[in-house]
């Protein structure tokens, strides 16, 4: 891309170079100090290690703007145990990306499922799954009977082999809606 950006770009969801690597802005403060030039207090976290950074970036300062791309994509299937295939939606070529790469996300992952891959030089550096995904129950142990106390879960397997905890009424078959973030149950759908 080769952007150059002023300490007054700096805000959240801004991709930069820092140190020689891809960062995205996480939070961004102005701080002008009754001594001493103004400065932009950041956090910023690291697209290929995840790691979180604190920096204070003076006034005036200029930032390479990181040659990073992000692109709609379908996962369509898994290669093997170490890599998953996925198709731009834009100009159907598949790029497969390391199970490394995609990490636990697998485990929400059903083919067709919608994705935003992230590409760093060429290569693929992250995958973003949808907030929410629909996946059905494919074994769960029946809940037992009497056992009102609140809260009380199991564990269910998905179709995409993962393993939840979920409330005792849930039944093989039943469709779930999942959040990917956390890896939780939120409810049963119809279905």
């Amino acid at each position: 891309m080769g952007y150059t950006y002023d300490t007054s770009d700096l805000r959240k969801g801004l991709k930069i170079m820092v140190d020689g690597a891809p960062y995205i802005v996480v939070e961004a403060q102005f701080v002008k100090p009754g001594k001493g030039q103004a400065f932009t207090r950041t956090r910023m976290k690291n697209l290929l290690t995840g790691g979180v950074i604190e920096r204070n970036i003076r006034s005036g300062e200029k930032m390479e703007g990181a040659d990073v791309e992000e692109k709609a994509s379908t996962y369509l299937y898994k290669e093997g145990d170490d890599s998953f295939v996925f198709m731009d939606k834009q100009s159907y070529d598949q790029v497969s990306v390391p199970s490394v790469t995609v990490g636990e996300d697998w485990q929400f992952m059903k083919e067709n499922t919608d994705v935003a891959l992230t590409f760093y030089n060429g290569r693929v550096i992250s995958v973003t799954l949808p907030n929410f995904v629909e996946l059905r129950v494919t074994h769960s142990e029946p809940g037992v009977k009497g056992d009102t106390a609140n809260n009380v879960t199991k564990p269910a397997t998905l179709e995409t082999g993962a393993t939840i905890n979920v409330p005792l009424f849930i039944n093989e078959g039943d469709l779930l809606r999942i959040d990917t973030r956390e890896g939780i149950y939120i409810e049963r759908m119809r279905g």
